[in-house]
């Protein structure tokens, strides 16, 4: 009979498998998307190109700022002390692992080894790090809600079908079932081993403050990002609503398995910024804007800290 150890490596491959065929039809969609409104794209690079520079360095500061509130971030999911210079440069390495493999796998490996290297057991660097991605969710979904509610009418919920409401309900007992007949009995303890860092993190509020502090920094700071491209290139939305847009559209990306978002998240803006009014070449600025300074700049040097903390046994 197979122990359950010599199932772990097959059921990591086939979770791999599926992680990779879902980013590949994913940036297969974007990709013509990209290849249909090509025309948008092109004038929306030139008119980048024009922007104002002086927005886009507000932007590429807003941009650093989220490695260091990723650092505090994760700081406070951890009861001990980390090596404040070592935690900021593997939460920049983390980030650009994080736009070549799917749905986080990168940042989570890179964090997880860095935690294990600082002295913490994998199970307890694993939840650490679980602990934070939920403040990470939790404040995102905070942010929204504050924003929907100190500026009235900005969100506009999108018309759902009677066939989607029909299904929806349906969909969810299903599911439910499978994660109760097959999943549930392997997360429970893992679950159980989150619930509790999370209490203990609450009882410490230093660790709290930084948990939640660096979490709520972490999304604004991406969501000042997109409001400074979006003044660069003098696209006609108020700064509050451009937030709320990319709270959502990111929100919404995160449930597609892409690296870092490419594609889905770029696909999600650019209809929020369009459908909320902003012309489609100036939409297409503000998110090459955006992924300009978030993803591609930084990507070769974060691949580079990557290799040197490497090197250096420091992951």
């Amino acid at each position: 009979m197979t122990a359950p150890a010599d199932l772990a490596p097959a059921v990591g491959r086939r979770r791999a498998y599926w992680h990779t065929a879902g980013s590949l039809a994913v940036l297969t969609v974007a990709s013509y998307l990209a290849r249909r409104h090509w025309p948008t794209v092109r004038t929306g690079a030139v008119r980048l190109a024009v922007a104002d520079h002086g927005w886009l360095l507000v932007g590429a500061t807003a941009a650093i700022a989220t490695w260091a509130c990723s650092a505090l971030a994760q700081q406070g999911a951890v009861p001990r002390r980390l090596p404040g210079g070592r935690l900021v440069a593997t939460q920049f390495a983390a980030s650009a692992a994080n736009h070549v493999l799917p749905a986080g796998l990168g940042a989570g490996a890179v964090n997880l080894r860095f935690l294990m290297r600082c002295g913490l057991p994998a199970g307890r660097a694993a939840s650490a790090i679980a602990v934070k991605a939920t403040a990470g969710g939790a404040a995102r979904g905070a942010l929204i809600a504050a924003l929907t509610l100190a500026c009235p009418g900005l969100l506009r919920l999108p018309r759902i079908s009677p066939v989607v409401l029909a299904v929806a309900p349906a969909a969810l007992v299903l599911l439910a079932v499978l994660l109760r007949s097959r999943l549930w009995p392997r997360c429970r303890g893992a679950l159980r081993t989150v619930l509790a860092d999370i209490r203990a993190v609450h009882t410490n509020p230093p660790r709290a403050a930084a948990l939640w502090g660096g979490s709520l920094a972490f999304a604004t700071a991406h969501a000042l990002v997109l409001i400074a491209v979006c003044q660069a290139v003098g696209l006609p939305l108020p700064p509050l609503r451009v937030a709320l847009l990319y709270l959502a559209a990111s929100s919404a990306a995160a449930l597609l398995p892409t690296p870092g978002g490419i594609g889905s998240l770029d696909a999600a803006l650019a209809f929020a910024l369009t459908a909320d009014g902003a012309p489609g070449a100036t939409a297409a600025s503000a998110v090459l804007g955006y992924r300009l300074l978030t993803v591609w700049l930084p990507l070769v040097p974060g691949l580079l800290v990557l290799g040197v903390l490497m090197r250096r046994k420091a992951l």
